[in-house]
């Protein structure tokens, strides 16, 4: 049976590294290719696009994919989107990986928005000095918000910069545990974080530091996606996966 898991985040490492150690399964883990550099994910990997729904539903098909798992980033809503059709389009058994978004704990100083644009206008008009926790495609609606001085830390350099008299740049790659941002934080005299809702732990030091200094954060809440079977863990996409496996043999397929 062949899988083939569109990933992007750690939840897909992991499953696909889970389900690759079955004799039983074929996986190929899909990266979209927005970073330059990925991480190597341990398993057979494509990185790029498909062409869309109907490209991937092209895929599905020529290459004989039994199953499909959308484990993509919350926010890559587009890609979800043509995860869901193509999967109708072809009738594979399909199942969405969604982790839980986080929710607000006592001391979290949170101001909830629905969109990037938002965000930039939550931080105001008097300056403060802004880390913005976002992909680097994310970020040039803060450019309407030249009187801030930003923060930005990416995987890839940013380029363009941001056309603002006053951003820092730091390149590194994740996951930062909450020692680690606390002491970028304090560093750079951070008065105010932007963040989408991504939950997982992977990047949630951040959250964890700002509650401890006492750091509002402006949160993007997550976009809509499609209604589909879903999972929010990797045990629980893996014991999905048993089942659709077990039907498989059982009828012959």
């Amino acid at each position: 049976m062949k899988i083939l898991i569109l990933g992007g985040t750690s939840e897909s490492r992991k499953l696909a590294t889970a389900l690759d150690a079955r004799s039983d399964v074929a996986v190929t883990l899909s990266l979209a290719g927005r970073t330059n550099h990925p991480r190597p994910q341990g398993v057979p990997t494509r990185i790029g696009g498909f062409g869309g729904a109907e490209g991937l539903a092209r895929f599905i098909a020529a290459e004989n994919v039994g199953i499909l798992i959308d484990a993509t980033h919350p926010y890559a809503d587009r890609i979800s989107a043509n995860a869901h059709w193509a999967a109708g389009e072809t009738g594979v058994p399909f199942l969405a990986l969604r982790r839980a978004a986080w929710q607000a704990l006592p001391g979290d100083r949170w101001t909830s928005v629905e969109t990037i644009e938002e965000a930039a206008s939550a931080l105001g008009s008097d300056p403060v000095r802004v880390f913005l926790a976002l992909g680097r495609k994310d970020i040039m609606p803060f450019a309407h918000a030249p009187q801030h001085a930003y923060l930005v830390r990416s995987v890839d350099p940013i380029d363009p910069p941001l056309p603002v008299p006053d951003a820092t740049y730091v390149t590194a790659r994740g996951p930062f545990n909450e020692a680690q941002d606390r002491v970028m934080l304090e560093r750079h005299n951070i008065e105010i974080i932007v963040s989408k809702n991504s939950g997982g732990d992977a990047s949630y030091g951040k959250i964890a530091a700002a509650r401890a200094l006492q750091i509002p954060v402006v949160m993007i809440g997550r976009p809509a996606l499609p209604e589909a079977p879903s999972a929010k863990t990797v045990e629980q996409a893996l014991a999905w996966c048993n089942h659709a496996l077990t039907v498989a043999a059982m009828r012959g397929v």
